[in-house]
């Protein structure tokens, strides 16, 4: 068992991010099992699940014109247009049927609010509006995260940066992360993690 004072943050495993959903990762499914086997190491569990109104402003459905995996800019800037995915109450939206769920103590519900898309387990988008994790890990006297997940380069690299800027020592475990990589987004973030101080690991 690791320290109690390390969790393990399990982020956005649900159909819509596997094969078959409709924001589909690439081989999203393949890291189940060793997220599932890492989580008898840690006292601490947080799961994440994106969880939007079928209205959300990041859907490119909900802009007239707009394609898909295009840019716009929103009030807290720039926003990529998502296809429709992991729709409140919707079987996208479930966690994938074989991730083990009961050992989370924790599942925090992230992108709810319509009219700001919420990457990080920490934060929305606005970089201000917080979801409660960091609280709640402070009160269970966290000081060390690994992050695992779907997508490497957008939720999970958003959610370890901040973890990082809060003063979490954190860890990505790459090979339990499977990436979208839009124009070069995967080289971005790891840029990115690596600035923050995150460590990459496999």
């Amino acid at each position: 068992m690791r320290p109690e004072t390390e969790a393990l943050i399990v982020i956005d495993m649900q159909n819509d991010f596997c094969p078959g959903g409709a924001l589909a990762v690439p081989g999203g499914d393949e890291v189940i099992g060793r997220i599932n086997a890492l989580m008898a190491e840690f006292g601490c569990v947080v799961l994440t699940q994106d969880w939007h109104p079928a209205d959300h402003s990041s859907f490119a459905a909900n802009h007239s014109g707009a394609a898909p995996y295009s840019l716009i800019e929103m009030p807290y800037g720039p926003q990529v247009l998502w296809p429709t995915h992991c729709v409140q109450g919707s079987q996208g939206a479930a966690f994938h049927p074989d991730l083990r769920t009961d050992p989370a103590q924790m599942i925090i519900r992230k992108g709810f609010r319509p009219q700001i898309d919420s990457y990080s387990a920490f934060f929305e988008n606005d970089k201000t509006t917080a979801t409660g994790l960091e609280g709640y890990l402070r009160d269970r006297g966290i000081t060390a995260l690994t992050v695992v997940g779907l997508a490497e380069d957008f939720c999970v690299a958003y959610s370890a940066i901040d973890a990082a800027n809060l003063g979490f020592a954190v860890t990505l475990l790459q090979g339990a992360c499977r990436a979208i990589d839009l124009n070069g987004s995967l080289v971005q973030s790891r840029h990115d993690l690596q600035a923050a101080g995150v460590v990459l690991a496999a």
